[in-house]
This record gives C-alpha cells, structure tokens and sequence, in this order.
C-alpha cells in the first residue's frame, strides 16, 4: 500500500488561504481529499484521477492538482470560510469517489482551522 503525508494545514482567517500538500510514497491512481469537522461525519472535499471533482461547497474556491513526477497532490484553497474547519486527510484509490469505503490508503490528516 502506498504511504500518504499531508502538510500544510494551519490557521487562517476568514477569506485567506492554504495549500494542503499530500506525499505519495508511490504511484497513485486517483487521490481524494476528505475533511472532518468536530462531531461530524468525514465528507469529501475533492478529489483527481483523469478528472478533477468538487464537492458542490467548495467549487470556485478549492482547485486540486497532481504533480506526478513528485507524487504530490495538492489542495489550494482560497476564500475559505469557518465552515471549512476540520482535519483535512488525503487517500489514495483506483478512481475517485466520494465514498470513504473507496480509498485504500489514508494519511495522518492536517488540521485547517478558519477564524471567522
């Protein structure tokens, strides 16, 4: 199974951003970035395999790109707002899919904080 490493995640106030960095320790097919906010359920956020996908929340201001001779996939993130707090994980997967049971492997998760 490919190891996952995400960085990046800090604190931010209301209409600024972050890049979320995800280290691959191998080829991946498709990576997903999921997010987890305190009490709620993980969601996916977006993800990449020959496509890119957004969730609905995040379209407009999130954009996901591959580096693939580094094996890093990145997360920028602009104009975030408060609601975009929680863990942020990246997982690895055959194609995209916005369901956690699709992904193989996970990473640690980077904690996005967004103050209003």
């Amino acid at each position: 199974q490919v190891q996952l490493v995400e960085s990046g995640g800090g604190l931010v106030q209301a209409g600024g951003s972050l890049r979320l960095s995800c280290a691959a320790s191998g080829f991946t097919y498709a990576v997903g970035w999921f997010r987890q906010a305190p009490g709620k359920e993980r969601e996916g956020v977006s993800c990449i395999d020959v496509s890119t996908y957004y969730v609905d929340s995040v379209k407009g201001r999130f954009t996901i790109s591959k580096d693939n001779d580094k094996n890093v996939v990145y997360l920028q993130m602009d104009s975030l707002k408060p609601e975009d707090t929680g863990v942020y994980y990246c997982a690895s997967a055959r194609h995209c899919s916005g369901s956690v049971a699709g992904y193989d492997s996970w990473g640690q998760g980077t904690q996005v904080t967004v103050s209003p």
